[in-house]
């Protein structure tokens, strides 16, 4: 059993022990602390938006979720089956006065979370997550009396209407993507998926559609997360239908990655390279992702004349350097999208609609596309390090070995050799460091994440 506290929300296995796991006590005891937080903020009286991805355990946390806000008199918009960038569109629309997203993103269905949402729509800060944490650790909470009671509404339209927004973005081609009559396959992995990239490709003009793993039952057919060893069946079933191309979310469908007509994968790193390439050749602009990510994206965007920067791993991090240098597009290595005309949080679904305009335009097949850009290589691995271990010093010493490369701190080290990179940092939930290295060559990031694993050793045989 498992239970991980972090600024941006809480997440954890369902069942056990209070405290240990995501039990019902834990919900409603985190929940409140939100409520109590909501409660401090200049739009204190505004109602909470409320939407689950299509976990077993999705419609028990919404139960408790739900009647923990009104026991603090806020009242709440539920819009029940959803998905995380719907629940942001929906604060911004209803001027809320924040969101709850009940979804563990790519964990696997024993898994449950409450995601934290600001009035923006989008992820608490830093500072404002912390004061959450200690005001549940406190559980100094005052609740309201019976005639102030928050109230409950629910709306289903919501998914639509962000649909609908994602249709009137200007570089969004209806025509275009209508008159090449794609065939695509979906893996929706049995979640809300399932409802939304559907809808959204109907509206699109695409009607030749096929999914695996559509019943939305929580029943996970494989591991959720979209990566090459869980999309077998989607890369098998594309060829097998002689399919386009195939598209694949995760459950709360803020996470997206593309197969080729051959089965082979687009690679979910080169999900934003492919819609950035796309934004830019009709929008000049700046633009960022983690420095985790692909150096791809760098490339693209120096080609399109603008600027790209990299940020702390973290969405909130990833948006904050957006909002900094006003980026025109950003995201994750990890298949996220921001768009930040629509909201500044990642989404699939405007995701796949701009890389079916990029790839309806450019003529050729999603193959052939994939051979335009850079062909980078990440090696990521991690060593686990003892509770002792002064990892400070670790870093320190790595700083001074490769002073005359240039090196990022702002999260870890990432240290640059020429085109290629590696970075290092520490987890937020284990005691391991992470160790991720890029390069044009396979054998050379292989190389290079051995080099400084046998370094980060040097130095903790010297520390002993």
């Amino acid at each position: 059993m498992a239970l991980i506290k972090s600024i941006s929300g809480i997440r954890g296995t369902i069942g056990g022990q209070p405290g240990t796991s995501l039990t019902p006590i834990d919900v409603v005891k985190f929940t409140a602390a939100y409520a109590s937080w909501i409660k401090t903020q200049k739009n204190k009286k505004g109602k909470i938006i409320v939407g689950r991805d299509g976990r077993i355990s999705g419609e028990m946390v919404r139960n408790l979720v739900v009647a923990t806000l009104q026991s603090l008199g806020l009242d709440v918009l539920d819009l029940g089956l959803s998905t995380t960038p719907t629940v942001e569109m929906a604060v911004k629309m209803e001027k809320a006065a924040g969101g709850i997203i009940l979804t563990a993103s790519h964990n696997p269905k024993e898994w449950n979370a409450l995601k934290l949402l600001n009035s923006l729509g989008e992820f608490i800060s830093a500072a404002d997550g912390q004061w959450i944490l200690d005001k549940a650790e406190q559980g100094d909470i005052i609740f309201a009396e019976v005639t102030k009671l928050g109230t409950v509404t629910t709306d289903d339209s919501y998914m639509q209407k962000h649909i609908d927004e994602i249709l009137k973005h200007p570089l969004v081609d209806i025509n275009a993507i209508k008159e090449k009559g794609f065939k695509i396959v979906i893996d929706p992995v049995n979640s809300t998926g399932a409802i939304a990239v559907p809808q959204l490709l109907k509206a699109l003009g695409v009607n030749d559609i096929i999914q695996i793993n559509e019943e939305v039952t929580g029943n996970f057919a494989h591991n959720p997360e979209p990566l090459p060893e869980h999309l077998r069946d989607l890369c098998k079933t594309v060829v097998k239908q002689n399919a386009h191309l195939g598209i694949a979310v995760d459950p709360d469908v803020d996470r997206l990655c593309f197969v080729c007509e051959d089965g082979s994968l687009f690679g979910e790193e080169y999900t934003l390279v492919a819609v950035a390439d796309y934004i830019l050749s009709h929008k000049k602009g700046n633009t960022v992702s983690n420095m985790s990510s692909t150096r791809a994206l760098r490339d693209v965007t120096e080609n399109h004349g603008g600027s790209y920067a990299p940020s702390a791993v973290g969405e909130v991090n990833v948006v904050n350097k957006m909002k900094a240098t006003h980026a025109v597009i950003g995201g994750e290595g990890n298949g996220g999208i921001i768009v930040p005309e629509l909201h500044y949080g990642r989404d699939a679904l405007i995701g796949i609609a701009l890389f079916l305009s990029h790839l309806a335009k450019f003529g050729k097949t999603i193959k052939a596309l994939r051979g335009t850009y850079p062909n980078y290589f990440i090696s990521k691995n991690k060593m686990e390090l003892s509770e002792q271990m002064n990892v400070k010093e670790i870093f320190a010493q790595i700083k001074d070995k490769y002073k005359k490369q240039p090196i990022n701190e702002e999260d870890g080290l990432k240290i640059e050799f020429d085109k290629d990179w590696v970075h290092l940092r520490t987890s937020n939930t284990e005691p391991i460091i992470r160790i991720y290295s890029e390069s044009i060559n396979e054998t050379t990031a292989n190389n290079i994440a051995n080099r400084l694993m046998k370094d980060i050793n040097e130095i903790i045989m010297k520390l002993l």
